[in-house]
């Protein structure tokens, strides 16, 4: 087994075909089928599927392919810090973003990296909590912004952020950041919700058996970004973190507003792993982060947010 045969693994996993990853790979097709036959023989058993949709990874294979993937992560982080320029912070630095920061977050984060440390290399992820605490415990991830969670074994968890969860609605509902809603007069509307399951579902669910409210779901999904389209088109209502909506609210796309009887609150926290080194870059990622989301309450930015008190843990409901 050689790097050349991993990166065909996953570049074949990736794009589904022989042909099409041997074009990426720069090499011709056979060379690419031949190096996959053999991992294949060397395993003793298929990797792929050949189907006439192209190449698609067995359960053996899904396993090899997520294992070549850190490897290939870990190698190419080795390359990067073991070719230091002097007096200059260097590294590949995988973060995990809530997708309900990236756009506050994202491309912050990518300027000022890019403008004060030239030398390390970002990579950025974008899921919901649990996702994100997962592929940080498996190590695909350095750092991450993660919700409502304490430090365990596995992980430190800096507390940074209150923020209240907004009713959402069509612009035409008017509603104002400055008149919070209260939960009650939610629940009379047709929602639009995250899937049963979802963290932030269940702190929904468990802010209406506070308000003894039902709510009427008629929609679910497991994407911000079609909650936020469907409350558009006028399917109904919806609930979702101060940050995820601001930029809509402010572009007359939405209107929204606190929750209110009860406030509904969730903690953002900064997870990093326990285990190992931290490398320098990691560091400097970390707080360049920080700075940016303190920066961004501070100025009103990040809307119904508190900045956490000297490290402790904020209130969660």
């Amino acid at each position: 087994m050689d790097v050349k045969q991993l990166k065909a693994l996953v570049t074949v996993a990736e794009v589904g075909s022989v042909t099409r990853a041997a074009e990426l790979l720069h090499l011709v097709q056979p060379a690419v089928t031949r190096q996959i036959r053999t991992l294949e023989q060397e395993f003793g058993i298929p990797l792929f599927e050949r189907t006439r949709q192209g190449m698609r990874p067995t359960e053996a294979g899904t396993v090899m392919v997520d294992r070549a993937r850190r490897a290939l992560n870990e190698l190419e982080r080795a390359r990067v810090e073991l070719q230091p320029t002097p007096g200059v912070v260097t590294g590949l630095v995988t973060v995990g973003l809530l997708e309900s920061t990236t756009d506050l977050l994202a491309e912050p984060l990518v300027s000022v990296i890019a403008q004060n440390h030239p030398g390390i290399e970002l990579r950025l992820m974008t899921g919901y909590s649990g996702h994100l605490q997962q592929w940080l415990d498996e190590g695909d991830l350095d750092l991450t912004l993660l919700y409502n969670l304490p430090s365990t074994p596995s992980l430190n968890a800096q507390p940074l952020v209150q923020e209240s969860l907004w009713a959402v609605a069509p612009p035409l509902d008017a509603l104002s950041p400055d008149r919070p809603v209260p939960f009650e007069e939610v629940s009379t509307h047709p929602l639009v919700m995250p899937a049963a399951g979802h963290a932030l579902r269940t702190l929904v669910d468990a802010a209406a058996a506070r308000a003894k409210s039902q709510l009427n779901a008629v929609v679910q999904t497991n994407s911000m970004w079609v909650q936020k389209q469907l409350v558009q088109a006028g399917y109904g209502w919806t609930i979702l973190p101060a940050a995820g909506i601001a930029a809509d609210v402010a572009r007359g796309e939405l209107s929204g507003a606190p929750l209110c009887e009860p406030d509904v609150y969730r903690s953002v926290v900064l997870g990093t792993q326990r285990a190992g080194r931290t490398p320098s870059a990691v560091e400097v990622v970390v707080r360049e982060l920080t700075d940016l989301i303190r920066t961004a309450v501070r100025q009103g930015r990040w809307p119904s947010a508190q900045l956490a008190e000297n490290g402790a843990d904020v209130r969660r409901e």
